[in-house]
């Protein structure tokens, strides 16, 4: 299916093309990737990480709170934290209590700093990453993450501007409509089929990943 056919049923359901414009993300420079500091991204990580299967709103709320307990989500400092600071974490009241969250904390600080030691920084290591690979990236964060299966590593990409699609319900939806995915999204099957479908996609029209996953999920009724 070529992509004009969605992109003319989104600009139907959203009112023209310019009020759709203005609901697709805002692509940063790559070079913003690389000047992100690495604590950012262990803050961006576990913002993800927490939200899963919890009310997002509750999540952001308390945002402030993570940030003061974390002491600012230094990876350094994280990688190595005694068993005892992690259980005073789950006795604060400033962040959701969830120990099995918490623990992921150490984990992914330390896949950053693993990163980091190759490249220089992790947002060096993102921006080294093509789009066009972004099931490769998925696998990676999964294998040396704690709990970036799923939607949580999609989620965490697009929030720091790297350039990639999110399947959520409505893109999954399309994808099926469009006969483009018949294996479970969360799967490595399932994940080639949706990066062959917006490779294809990027090349037809030369919009961002990111762009195309917004317009695809804003066609379906």
């Amino acid at each position: 299916m070529r992509f004009s056919d969605i992109h003319e049923r989104a600009i139907a359901r959203k009112g023209g093309l310019e009020q759709l414009n203005t609901l697709l993300p805002k692509i940063p420079p790559a070079i913003e990737l690389e000047q992100r500091t690495d604590d950012r991204y262990l803050s961006e990580i576990t913002r993800c990480v927490f939200k899963a299967g919890f009310v997002w709103r509750v999540i952001d709320n308390k945002w402030p709170g993570f940030e003061a307990a974390f002491h600012g989500f230094v990876p350094a400092y994280w990688q190595q934290v005694p068993p005892d600071v992690l259980e005073e974490l789950a006795r604060d009241e400033r962040i959701v209590r969830n120990m099995q969250k918490i623990r992921t904390v150490p984990e992914n600080a330390r896949m950053i700093m693993d990163a980091a030691r190759e490249y220089g920084s992790f947002g060096a290591f993102l921006k080294q990453w093509p789009s066009e690979d972004q099931v490769g990236l998925l696998l990676w964060l999964k294998r040396n993450g704690s709990r970036l299966g799923g939607n949580s590593a999609q989620y965490f990409l697009r929030r720091v501007g790297w350039d990639g699609f999110i399947l959520s319900h409505d893109v999954v939806t399309g994808l099926r409509h469009a006969n483009l995915l018949d294996a479970s999204p969360t799967s490595k099957k399932g994940l080639q089929q949706a990066q062959a479908a917006f490779t294809a996609w990027h090349l037809e029209t030369g919009l961002p990943y990111s762009q195309l996953s917004r317009i695809l999920s804003y066609s379906v009724d």
